[in-house]
């Protein structure tokens, strides 16, 4: 890795950015979901900073480049990982300071924010950068080429923060830069990749946090109960969709409508053997010892609060009738 200069040299006047529908690099991106928390978070700071300031070209020093008027401030970061061979993969993120005015970065805050994270993580490193917004813009190709001395090949993740309901796909671009020669000049371009998401324990379980978190506004248990169960139905039915997509490939490939695919049918193979064995006798007694066991731990709380509730009401009778005067020997009568 080169020694950063103090200052990315700014492109007074940049050409139009260009984008291709497929990258040929041949690189796997695994794309974990703290990057997409955090870059979220840093845009909705942002655009809440704006929102209070009443003016989103100076909210943030890390936002305002390529924002129009009445559009929220794009906001910068880098994102960081590891990189095995052909594959890449992205575990977490952290800001940028840019000059919305020259669109250079802050070389000293960038070098900062790396010998910290080189601290804590000493196997990641800066793969690239992530920004806001519905598409590519003009600017961006110059804070690309800016993070080339850090990385020769970086990466782009692009968010799009405007909520669309009819989009299941998560709102999220990677994209790689290629050189391509366009009209008889070499030119670098933006081109896509596809992606995958990749989890851990910590943060299965920080997302499953997170996504059971009390709404602001105090709603009611019916409410979060309806949530929740609206969240159990789309994962059942994504689940159900994916099935019904695998059995009609099978039967087309019995049919001989398709080719067999040899290795396709092992990962069936191997998927249908984790679900448990739902006839066998083993996790019939398996799932009613489990049963049992709830049951009876159910009933177990149910008694204590039952026995609490009624020492709590002796104790309030016997607070009520208690006579005010004292007989010899200094005892009170209870009842």
């Amino acid at each position: 890795m080169s020694a950063p200069s103090d200052a990315a040299p700014a492109v007074s006047a940049p050409a139009p950015t260009t984008t291709a529908a497929a990258s040929s690099g041949g690189f796997t991106f695994k794309l974990h979901p703290l990057v997409i928390v955090n870059v979220s978070d840093h845009h909705t700071r942002v655009k809440a900073q704006a929102a209070c300031s009443g003016d989103s070209s100076s909210s943030s020093s890390a936002a305002g480049a390529g924002a129009g008027a009445g559009q929220p401030p794009r906001v910068f970061g880098c994102v960081i990982g590891v990189q095995r061979g052909r594959t890449v993969e992205i575990f977490n993120s952290f800001e940028l300071v840019l000059d919305p005015v020259s669109g250079t970065l802050d070389r000293a805050f960038l070098e900062k924010k790396q010998e910290l994270y080189k601290k804590v993580f000493p196997d990641f490193y800066v793969l690239g950068w992530y920004s806001t917004g519905s598409d590519v813009h003009d600017t961006d190709m110059q804070i690309h080429k800016a993070l080339m001395d850090v990385n020769e090949s970086p990466v782009y993740l692009l968010l799009n923060p405007t909520i669309n309901l009819s989009q299941k796909d998560l709102p999220v671009t990677i994209y790689e830069s290629e050189l391509h020669v366009i009209d008889g000049s070499p030119q670098l371009i933006f081109v896509r990749s596809n992606y995958t998401i990749e989890t851990v324990e910590a943060e299965r379980i920080s997302v499953d946090h997170v996504a059971h978190l009390k709404p602001s506004d105090g709603g009611s248990a019916a409410t979060q109960l309806a949530a929740h169960l609206t969240g159990i139905h789309s994962a059942i039915k994504m689940l159900n969709s994916r099935v019904r997509v695998i059995h009609q490939y099978l039967v087309a490939m019995q049919k001989g409508d398709i080719p067999v695919d040899n290795s396709l049918l092992r990962q069936v193979s191997s998927l249908v053997r984790r679900l448990p064995a739902m006839e066998s006798q083993k996790f019939q007694d398996d799932f009613l010892m489990e049963y049992n066991d709830t049951l009876l731990m159910t009933y177990l709380a149910m008694f204590t609060n039952c026995s609490s509730t009624m020492n709590e009401l002796v104790e309030k009778i016997n607070t009520s009738y208690e006579r005010p005067t004292t007989r010899r020997g200094g005892r009170g009568a209870f009842m």
